[in-house]
């Protein structure tokens, strides 16, 4: 016994009523026990009671037993406590140990600010045999939207979900499927968006893409091509107008989230602005990791991510590109071509890759441009330096950032003369869609087969 133990125990008060109270027991069961003995010796039928009282003793004994068992509160069996189930898929059967099929459902739906109301929407989705794995509360001035990640039967339909979850008050009620990406709790992966885009200014739009879910989302500058005004810019605090956000862009102009389908909640826009804040606080940044190649004629270049700090060299690239290679890669006046390079440089609105030789001489430039909730790259080569390989090595390093980033799809614009662009869409390897319209050509990549890898592979040169 150990000295806590003791001293507890010497704390502890003497009750003289329950020493009372057990003393008259002993005697009760004295007196008892005296009287069975004599009515047992007495009679002559003696022997048969105590053999029936016997009997009787065990049945009642072992009917205790498997009422015990039977009404016990017992452990969980190990396919209820494994934490290891698939997220999606198969499930433990809370009627058995049999697997069962489950899916992931991504669930918000709005409640009073009221005692008792959340706890009636989690008896309303464990009547529907529906397990939260995760719940976040965004709170509003009269309410509170709840958001919920679920692991449900398969069989369960979202419109007996929404039916449930409006018996038990819930409101404006939005569902849809999930995946085991959602798995992360909101803090790590804030923290994760965070660090990309500390680490590349480019990331900014797809942070908060993917932090606020499926939205639209636009960058416009603060003065157009011809140098005007391009309209109001938000306050620095920024305005939240229901499915719409307006954010001041540090770089200057503004971003612009969308989301029609649900309305943004104050807490996703305060999320929402500290990554704009935070990216504001850090200043222009691009990753500087190059890659030296050698072409088959035995040439090297260094392929490298290009910024605004590039715009002079990309400009003396222009004027040794001819008037044809400057209009299939800008589809407009030869005159205005130089005006679109500071805004295609600008990691805001996309990566760039910059081609430059062994003297530092830029010689081609590949763009992955967000536009809205969709993705284009564009190739400008330097006319010395084209049928190299170089437009294939840049496009297939630009489709592999678009599927790191997530995209879907990518599509280039181009004349449907560019037969150099249509082929090195055509060497990646991945389902193409055509669409033409006057000489206009759009060719749209669907990222269905990743890793993607250029038609053209060098080998890469020891740094």
């Amino acid at each position: 016994m150990t000295d806590v133990t003791s001293a507890k125990s010497a704390r502890r008060p003497h009750h003289w009523r329950r020493d009372l109270v057990e003393l008259a027991a002993l005697f009760t069961a004295v007196a008892v026990a005296d009287a069975i003995a004599n009515l047992i010796g007495h009679s002559p039928d003696g022997p048969f009671l105590l053999v029936a009282s016997a009997v009787a003793l065990i049945a009642t004994a072992a009917f205790h037993t498997w009422w015990a068992r039977r009404h016990s509160h017992a452990p969980p069996t190990t396919a209820a406590r494994d934490t290891t189930a698939p997220a999606e898929g198969v499930g433990p059967d809370p009627s058995g140990d049999e697997p069962r099929e489950t899916a992931l459902w991504r669930m918000r739906t709005t409640v009073k600010d009221a005692p008792g109301s959340l706890a009636a929407l989690c008896t309303a989705l464990a009547h529907l045999d529906v397990d939260i794995l995760t719940l976040q509360t965004h709170p509003l001035g009269d309410g509170t939207v709840d958001e919920f990640l679920l692991r449900a039967p398969a069989a369960l339909q979202a419109q007996q979900l929404s039916r449930e979850i409006a018996a038990a008050g819930g409101t404006s009620t939005w569902t849809e499927r999930a995946d085991a990406h959602d798995l992360v709790d909101t803090p790590t992966r804030v923290l994760g968006l965070a660090t990309r885009t500390a680490l590349d200014a480019a990331e900014l739009p797809l942070a908060l893409r993917q932090l606020l879910g499926r939205c639209t989302i636009r960058s416009r500058p603060a003065l157009s091509l011809s140098g005007r005004p391009t309209g109001d810019m938000p306050p620095v605090e920024g305005v939240l107008e229901e499915t719409v956000m307006h954010l001041r862009d540090p770089n200057g102009g503004a971003i612009t989230v969308e989301r029609p389908y649900l309305p943004f909640t104050p807490t996703e826009f305060a999320r929402a602005r500290a990554l704009v804040e935070l990216d504001a606080r850090l200043g222009p940044r691009i990753p500087r990791s190059q890659d030296v190649l050698t072409l088959p004629e035995g040439n090297e270049i260094t392929v490298r991510r290009a910024d605004q700090g590039d715009v002079e060299a990309a400009l003396a690239m222009h004027e040794r590109c001819s008037d044809r290679t400057l209009s299939l890669r800008y589809h407009g006046p030869v005159g205005d071509a130089n005006r679109y390079l500071n805004h295609l440089l600008s990691p805001r609105f996309g990566r760039t890759l910059a081609v430059q030789t062994a003297s530092g001489r830029l010689v081609a430039l590949g763009h992955l441009l967000w536009d809205g909730d969709e993705t284009e790259v564009a190739l400008l080569v330097e006319d010395e330096w084209q049928r190299r390989g170089i437009g294939s090595e840049l496009l297939g390093r630009l489709v592999a950032l678009a599927a790191e980033a997530g995209c879907d799809s990518v599509y280039a614009v181009t004349q449907a003369s560019n037969t150099g662009m249509v082929a090195a869409m055509r060497g990646l390897g991945l389902p193409l869609d055509y669409q033409i319209e006057e000489g206009t050509l759009v060719v749209t990549a669907r990222l269905d087969a990743v890793p993607v890898r250029p038609a053209i592979r060098y080998e890469q040169a020891e740094r």
